[in-house]
């Protein structure tokens, strides 16, 4: 019985089947031996890889000495005592320093602008005192101080290589803290009114 070639189509091109020892030809395709058969060529192309790249950067602070601080806007004084006692006020002052290893800081405090009206108190006639407690970092006024018009007078003395908050080189309270006790003579020839006196307070680190 003679072999019958059998011819499949699986998509294009043909794809040609031989059995036996005929050659087959597809009706536009080439002439294949005896034995073989076509197969569509797949040809798998390399994907193109992403490109990447880096650099560095670099960043710089510099931390500077540095403080400031905070006071009420005013302090009312009042007198507790029998006539002609003295005023007294105090006042609860809030700071925040650094200074460097070979530096330090201060706090002072000056009357910019004396009592008024005129008649009464005066600061640079030495009426105002003050005494310095409760410091939380540095080391507070020592005894009586006057407070004058012509000179900041000493609140706190910080020392060298100190901080605020945290720890360890630094203090354990964030913000610190100092107290100034004032207290203001009542002499018997003050006229009658309300005076008022404006403080200038000033911190600085380096």
């Amino acid at each position: 019985m003679p072999v019958r070639p059998i011819l499949e189509r699986i998509s294009d091109p043909l794809i040609l089947l031989h059995s036996g020892m005929k050659l087959l030809r597809s009706a536009s395709g080439p002439r294949v031996p005896p034995g073989c058969f076509l197969l569509p060529l797949l040809v798998l192309l390399p994907c193109a890889s992403a490109a990447t790249g880096s650099t560095t950067q670099t960043l710089t602070a510099t931390i500077q000495p540095a403080a400031k601080l905070s006071v009420p806007a005013a302090v009312n004084m009042t007198t507790t005592g029998g006539k002609f006692s003295s005023f007294q006020a105090s006042l609860a002052i809030r700071y925040r320093v650094r200074t460097s290893v070979t530096g330090g800081g201060s706090l002072t405090v000056q009357v910019t602008s004396d009592f008024s009206p005129s008649g009464g108190p005066s600061a640079g006639a030495g009426a105002l005192l003050y005494s310095c407690s409760g410091t939380t970092l540095g080391t507070p006024c020592m005894g009586t101080q006057v407070a004058g018009t012509h000179a900041q007078t000493p609140v706190v003395a910080i020392p060298a290589g100190v901080c605020t908050g945290g720890g360890g080189a630094c203090s354990s309270a964030d913000p610190n803290g100092v107290t100034i006790n004032f207290s203001l003579a009542d002499d018997p020839d003050y006229l009658t009114a309300a005076y008022s006196a404006q403080l200038t307070f000033v911190i600085s680190a380096t």
